[in-house]
């Protein structure tokens, strides 16, 4: 089944500001939260919709490659989605809880969740990669060698020396949170916050590992494989998901964020999914006409001029440009043509235009458009 639209999803404008859209994700999450709408699978369906619809619109990045592209902006290069489409519950509301309170309880409602440790979630990284017109048309595997925070392998990641050297926060009695009650104007509020005393990790060391310093992780690089779908545009930005930093003592990786850097082509300049092509025709061509070759992605292709061609004709080749990054359909080559005309003539040559001046068909008809008109309303 494919997917809702996320503004209709969360029911608000395509020009909705942060605060319309949080509000309307909060009206959705009361409306279909589990504590509400106990062992409702519709309902808990629609809750994690929602939550999707909020990840994505209320992140600038995401929410631009979602305007621009759709669904399929949100497919990263690596498979996954870039918006929530993975989310568990206890990912939305370690997520959002601060939307409605903390982890998940407002109005009269619990967490909808046991509590458990918090999740530690490492930072995500961001890359550059260059590519061709061909890269684009085609899609690309790259390998990247990235610098990265990776977990320690003295302590696997915990920061303790040994098993012995860490004990349970006696703060929130191992669990990581912290739990209150106040009075708010949707009734009592139970608000769940990490522990201060443990930053949200449930425990404490004691002696820390002496390889990471107690932090868990370490630099190291590592060479990631991602695939680059066909289609794509300058300045998109790809999710990989959890291929980041490692999260300190234990937790979640970040993502890697690849920005496409589109480089600039020696023959052909790009349009939305179409090539243009500026012929330089000499003017003997431009008269009798003439099989020339042009560059396109794959190498050239021979087209021809027909006879009595004028400065300014566009000439199309179909689906020689580039696909959409949803595969629906291709752009094309356009061939503008401008017509060469020599500035430095041999006598004889002056000498044989001159004869040639005053033939009848050397004399301009007045065809109805300029250049300029032509230009302008084959764009239109």
């Amino acid at each position: 089944m494919s997917k809702r639209d996320y503004y209709e999803v969360l029911g608000v404008e395509r020009s909705a500001t942060p605060e319309e859209l949080k509000k309307a994700y909060r009206k959705a999450a009361i409306k279909f939260h589990p504590d509400k709408n106990p062992d409702d699978k519709e309902a808990e369906g629609k809750f994690k919709e929602a939550a999707e619809a909020f990840d994505v619109l209320n992140n600038a990045d995401k929410k631009a490659r979602y305007d621009q592209f759709g669904h399929d902006g949100m497919k990263s290069g690596g498979g996954g989605y870039g918006g929530g489409g993975g989310f568990s519950m206890d990912d939305i509301f370690d997520q959002f809880g601060d939307i409605f309170g903390g982890g998940g309880g407002f109005g009269g409602f619990g967490g909808g969740r046991s509590q458990g440790r918090r999740a530690n979630r490492g930072s995500d990284l961001r890359v550059k990669v260059k590519l061709t017109l061909k890269d684009i048309a085609y899609g690309v595997d790259k390998k990247l060698k990235i610098s990265k925070l990776v977990s320690c392998d003295t302590c696997s990641g915990t920061g303790a020396k040994d098993s012995n050297s860490y004990t349970d926060c006696s703060g929130c009695h191992g669990t990581g949170y912290v739990t209150q009650v106040v009075n708010t104007f949707f009734g009592r509020q139970q608000t769940t916050r990490p522990c201060p005393s443990c930053d949200g990790e449930g425990k404490i060391i004691s002696e820390k590992c002496t390889s990471c310093h107690g932090d868990g992780v370490r630099k190291s690089e590592e060479v990631i494989e991602i695939r680059i779908p066909a289609g794509v545009a300058d300045g998109m930005q790809l999710s990989v998901s959890a291929r980041g930093n490692a999260a300190k003592r234990g937790g979640v990786n970040g993502d890697l964020l690849v920005v496409i850097e589109e480089l600039a082509d020696e023959n052909l300049v790009r349009e939305g999914n179409d090539l243009i092509y500026n012929l330089k025709l000499g003017v003997i061509d431009a008269i009798l006409g003439a099989s020339i070759e042009v560059p396109t992605i794959d190498g050239k292709a021979k087209i021809k001029i027909d006879a009595g061609t004028q400065p300014g004709k566009v000439l199309r080749l179909k689906k020689k440009g580039l696909p959409d990054i949803n595969g629906y359909r291709h752009g094309d080559i356009l061939v503008c043509v401008d017509i060469y005309i020599p500035e430095n003539l041999s006598s004889s040559e002056k000498s044989t235009l001159e004869a040639l001046k005053d033939s009848k068909s050397f004399k301009p008809k007045d065809k109805g458009q300029n250049i300029f008109d032509r230009m302008r309303n084959y764009f239109r």
